[in-house]
């Protein structure tokens, strides 16, 4: 299945070694001068255009983490055999796989589409959506679930109300038209996302291990084959450029950056590649997102046999103006690119024309060690694979710690003048807390992710609001994963180097608060740009934190994104290191819900973990406008052995729900485990203050880690204090489950004794917050795209 060639007028390989002097446009496609000369070095002569187009895309930021390896390599270096236990594929590939025993395996990655969400909001995160699939689908595996950590800029700016309707329309969208329930995530309001967006996204897929596949073109004589949607104008440049430039960077463009996806084909896309993976059909499998065809062949060829010959003209296409260069570099969705033995091609073929899948066969493997590819039998591109795809720049950027991070950190919020008369009696504590819960950061995003399916497959066990999403793996044993996702700019801002283990250390606790084991980590590295040597600090440190976190708790790094460049008019995002654990259940029935339970009347209210005063970067400090100070200390020991008493108390049926303290403190987490199903509490902070020598104030709105609360059973209070006792980790009794009052009832040594909120009440004014601003939005967006 091919189509008629456009006549162009070609530049050849032989043409460019006999026109030294012919000049392209290497500045327009984002390549440095230095990168230019190198290609030319690499090369021995000037490049094609079709050339100077795939190294322009594969040596971008986005493509090529020219500015980041140097650090990314820790994840690997700082792997311990331990660690590698349970690993089957690391970083390297499209996603990581971990081994989940019984035969299966899951596979999970988090990216982020960033700028082209900012640009069109819509298909931006659409697409983002779909870009992740891919790469889960790629491994072998079927797509079960997606998650989607969101960051917006200030909830009353006009233009977060374009680009928030868009995003959450683009995400439920494309994953309810795939039919993948969305599990969790995050939603954070900050003015320092204004003009920069964070879209994250993060799809987990399940295999058998035999039916686990790579990206490598081996086999000499093997076909190569691109199949699914035709490639079109859409995109050209699009991920791959827009993450490579701050948007102060203005270029013109004739054709939109942002590709265009449709679920429906992704969605018959994904039930042909599981049916060619179960016929044993394809020999190695890339998905194209990021750089397209120029990335899928160049990755192929140099992962495999470090040879393939294509012939372009054989491109189905849906614009037929396209260029060459503009066909390598275009980023249409909904494409793959195998590599098929000539005895599997009409077996092949024959699935295709099952699911009515167009394809095209564009050339075969060779030994040849160069990617060859033609144009109306006119060689176009003639490179050595690993110089596009693996050996491109490699950039030791110049760092340094800012000069103003002493000032930053020495500006604690209680020498400032926004601690002043901080609440103390009931009534202000009470009154505090309902402030808390009301803030765009704490409040109910229900309205948000009630426009995705989190349901649909029937496996999903837990879901949002929950700490973490719980995905069934098999409906036999009960097998299955659970997720979080985490990350405070905040801390990260006060202090790279441990904002970044603070978020591996929420999302660790999340997922154990919830049952599961964890086992391995995706993060999405969010940060401003490389050239500025204070952002590659930032940078610098958070990735040695999180390397020395993942060893310290005994869990590898197995994939996922860096995102640069994320700055507007020279003003920086706060370091957003975006941490993805995923754990594993035995059985997804012992799975720990975070809320107190409506038939749990009388269950004793446990806090594991002790308080300080620790409230530098935390929630009530911004709700006070100040940012300064140190984060709150971590002790990743601690966290283990947290995690280790929340995993077997949920394994042996002693806790009935349990939720981790972060953003928020005490407060929010007793208010979260209220609200989650309508059942109030009574508890006393005496001892806690007492015990941990803090006041009332910080007792409720601190955020020190390595903290949970649990409700349990009477009966099983015994049982489970000699299990804290023995790992002498700190517990005490807070109070009780209160399923008769409805509301939240607080005692402690402060001025009148005691407060108490109405659930009613609370839940009015936390959950009216974000649809009093955008409600109506989403579905007026909806409408739109359907007219």
């Amino acid at each position: 299945m091919t189509q008629s060639s456009t006549s162009f007028n070609i530049d050849t390989v032989e043409n460019a070694s006999t026109t030294p002097e012919t000049e392209l446009p290497w500045a327009e496609l984002g390549l440095k001068e230095d990168e230019y000369h190198r290609i030319v070095q690499i090369l021995g002569r000037r490049p094609t255009a079709a050339e100077l187009a795939m190294y322009s895309v594969m040596w971008s930021e986005h493509c090529s983490y020219k500015s980041s390896k140097v650090h990314l390599r820790q994840f690997g270096e700082k792997v311990t055999e331990e660690m590698k236990k349970d690993l089957m594929v690391g970083i390297g590939e499209n996603a990581g796989v971990t081994n989940l025993g019984d035969g299966w395996a899951v596979t999970f990655k988090i990216e982020s589409h960033n700028h082209p969400s900012y640009v069109e909001p819509y298909q931006g995160a659409a697409t983002g959506i779909g870009g992740i699939v891919r790469d889960i689908i790629s491994m072998g595996a079927r797509p079960v679930a997606v998650m989607d950590p969101l960051r917006f800029g200030d909830i009353d700016h006009p233009d977060t109300k374009r680009v928030l309707p868009g995003v959450v329309s683009g995400i439920g969208g494309y994953g309810n038209s795939l039919g993948l329930p969305n599990i969790g995530g995050e939603v954070v309001f900050d003015s320092v996302y204004q003009q920069n967006p964070l879209v994250n996204a993060l799809a987990v897929g399940v295999l058998k291990h035999e039916d686990l596949r790579l990206a490598n073109a081996s086999g000499v004589g093997n076909k190569v084959v691109l199949f699914g949607a035709r490639t079109g104008g859409d995109g050209i440049g699009g991920a791959s450029v827009l993450a490579s430039e701050s948007f102060d960077d203005t270029k013109p463009s004739k054709r939109p950056a942002v590709q265009v996806g449709d679920p429906f084909a992704e969605k018959v896309l994904i039930e042909c590649c599981l049916e060619l993976f179960h016929s044993e059909l394809v020999e190695g499998i890339q998905d194209l997102g990021a750089a397209g065809i120029s990335c899928a062949t160049s990755e192929l060829a140099s992962n495999g046999e470090g040879g393939m010959h294509v012939e372009l003209t054989k491109v189905l296409l849906r614009d037929p103006t396209l260029t060459p260069g503009e066909i390598l570099m275009s980023e249409s969705q909904e494409r793959m690119m195998a590599v098929v033995t000539p005895g599997n091609a009409e077996a092949f073929e024959a699935v295709m024309g099952k699911w009515g899948v167009e394809y095209s066969w564009l050339g075969e493997v060779t030994d040849t060690g160069r990617l060859i590819i033609e144009w109306d039998g006119e060689t176009i591109v003639d490179v050595d694979p690993r110089t596009v795809a693996h050996d491109g720049p490699v950039y030791e950027r110049p760092y340094h710690r800012p000069d103003w991070q002493d000032d930053l950190q020495a500006d604690t919020f209680r020498i400032s003048d926004a601690a002043a008369d901080l609440p103390a009696t009931a009534e202000e504590l009470g009154e505090a807390v309902v402030e808390l819960m009301s803030s765009p950061n704490m409040t109910d995003v229900s309205w948000i992710t009630d426009q995705y399916d989190r349901f649909v497959g029937g496996n999903t066990a837990l879901s949002q609001p929950d700490d973490a999403g719980v995905i069934r793996v098999d409906e036999e044993t009960g097998l299955g994963v659970g997720l979080a996702t985490d990350c405070n700019g905040r801390y990260a801002y006060l202090d790279p180097y441990t904002g970044a283990q603070l978020a591996l250390a929420e999302a660790y606790r999340n997922v154990a608060t919830s049952g599961a084991v964890p086992m391995a980590v995706s993060d999405c590295l969010n940060f401003g740009s490389p050239e500025d040597p204070e952002i590659m600090w930032q940078f610098a440190e958070a990735v040695r934190g999180l390397a020395d976190g993942c060893k310290t708790l005994g869990i590898p790094v197995t994939g996922g994104n860096v995102s640069l460049y994320n700055q507007t008019a020279g003003r920086a995002i706060h370091p957003t290191p975006v941490v993805g654990v995923m754990g594993k259940f035995d059985d997804v029935a012992r799975r720990t819900p975070s809320g107190f339970q409506r038939w749990a009347d009388g269950q004793a209210i446990y806090l594991l973990g002790t308080t300080a005063d620790e409230l530098d970067g935390s929630e009530f400090a911004r709700l006070r406008g100040h940012l300064g100070g140190l984060p709150p200390k971590v002790d990743l020991a601690a966290e283990k052995t947290l995690g280790e008493i929340l995993i077997n108390a949920s394994r042996d049926g002693m806790i009935d729900s349990a939720h981790d303290l972060s953003e928020g403190g005490l407060a929010a987490a007793l208010a979260e485990m209220s609200l989650r199903f309508g059942v109030g509490s009574r508890t006393a902070l005496d001892e806690l203050c007492e015990r941990d020598g803090v006041d009332p104030f910080t007792a409720l709105f601190s955020e020190s880690q390595g903290r949970a609360l649990v409700a349990l059973p009477r009966s099983e209070e015994l049982r489970f204090t000699d299990m804290t006792s023995a790992r002498r980790f700190p517990a005490l009794r807070l109070g009780v489950v209160d399923a008769v009052s409805g509301g939240l009832e607080v005692s402690g040594p402060f001025e009148g004794g005691s407060f108490g909120i109405g659930l009613d009440e609370l839940k009015e004014v936390w959950s009216s917050v974000i649809p009093s601003r955008f409600g109506g939005l989403v579905e007026a967006e909806i409408a739109t795209r359907q007219q």
